[in-house]
C-alpha cells in the first residue's frame, strides 16, 4: 500500500476532481471522463502504477463512476421534461454495440495507445467545444437510416475508447440537427449510462498485470468510491445551472482547458 503521506493528498485531489467532475456532467453534458480519465492517470502514476495497461484501469475507472453520475443527472434532467427518450431509444441499440465493440477493442492496445487516442480525440472536442458554433446544422431532425447505424455505435466505441460518456459526442450530434442544447444536454446524460454499463461489465474481465489496491478487473473501486461520493451531490448542482444560465462561456473556457490537457497526454506518449 501506498504511504499515507502519499495517499491522503491523492485522496484530496480526486474528491474536488469528482466534484468538479459531477457538476461538469450536468451542466455542459461532456461527462466527467473528460476530467476524470486524466487524473487518474496522474494519479495511479504518482502511486507508482504505471504500467502498459493503466489506461486500460483509468477508462474503466472512469466509466464505472460515469454509470452514477449519469443516472443521477438523468433523473434530474427527467424531472425537468427536458430528456428527449424517442432520441434516446432509436439510437440506444447502436451506441451499446459500439460500447460493447469498444471494449474489446480496448482490452487489447496498450495504454501508449490509448494515450495518443485520448489526446488526438480530446484536441478535436477541445476546439468543438471552444470554437463551434451553436448556430452550425448539418439537418433539421436527428437523422435515420444508414448515418443512424453508422453513426450510434461510433459515438459509443469512440466514447469506450475515452472513457468518457455520451456528451462529447452526442451533444454536438443532437445540436448540429436542431436539438436545443439543454435537451441535448439532458438526452446525452442517457447516453452516458447506457455507454457506461456494458463497458463496465466487459472491463469487469479484463485481464491486468499491475493494478493499484482494490481493482476487479480494470475497474479500481478506491478511486470509484472517493468520486462517486463527489459526485453525487454535484451532479444535479450542475443540471439545475444548465436550465439557468448560458454555459457557452464556460464551454469556450473548458474547450481551452481540454486542448492543454490533451496536448499533455500527448506530450507524455512522445517523450515518455
Amino acid at each position: 500500500m501506498p504511504e499515507m503521506s502519499v495517499l491522503l493528498p491523492l485522496i484530496g485531489l480526486l474528491m474536488v476532481i469528482g466534484a468538479f467532475a459531477g457538476v461538469l456532467a450536468g451542466l455542459l453534458g461532456v461527462g466527467g471522463g473528460i476530467v476524470l480519465v486524466p487524473a487518474f492517470f496522474y494519479a495511479f502514476s504518482a502511486l507508482g502504477y504505471d504500467s502498459p495497461q493503466l489506461m486500460q484501469i483509468c477508462l474503466a475507472t472512469s466509466l464505472a463512476t460515469i454509470i452514477v453520475t449519469s443516472l443521477r443527472s438523468l433523473n434530474s434532467h427527467s424531472k425537468k421534461g427536458a430528456v428527449e427518450w424517442d432520441i434516446l431509444r432509436g439510437w440506444g441499440v447502436g451506441i451499446v454495440i459500439g460500447a460493447i465493440i469498444g471494449v474489446m477493442v480496448a482490452t487489447q492496445l496498450r495504454s501508449v495507445v490509448l494515450q495518443a487516442l485520448f489526446g488526438g480525440l480530446g484536441i478535436c472536442i477541445g476546439i468543438y467545444m471552444a470554437f463551434g458554433k451553436s448556430e452550425w446544422r448539418l439537418g433539421d431532425e436527428m437523422p435515420r437510416g444508414l448515418f443512424r447505424i453508422i453513426g450510434s455505435p461510433a459515438i459509443g466505441f469512440l466514447s469506450v475508447l475515452m472513457g468518457i460518456g455520451g456528451g462529447s459526442f452526442g451533444v454536438p450530434t443532437m445540436t448540429l440537427f436542431g436539438v436545443p442544447i439543454h435537451r441535448a444536454v439532458a438526452t446525452a446524460s442517457g447516453y452516458g449510462v447506457i455507454i457506461a454499463l456494458p463497458a463496465v461489465i466487459g472491463f469487469l474481465f479484463a485481464d491486468i498485470d499491475v493494478a493499484p489496491p482494490l481493482t476487479v478487473g480494470a475497474v479500481n473501486f478506491g478511486a470509484f468510491a472517493v468520486v462517486v461520493c463527489m459526485t453525487l451531490i454535484t451532479a444535479p448542482w450542475g443540471a439545475a445551472l444548465a436550465h439557468k444560465m448560458d454555459p457557452k462561456p464556460l464551454k469556450r473556457v473548458f474547450g481551452i482547458f481540454l486542448i492543454l490537457v490533451a496536448l499533455n497526454m500527448l506530450r507524455k506518449v512522445l517523450i515518455g
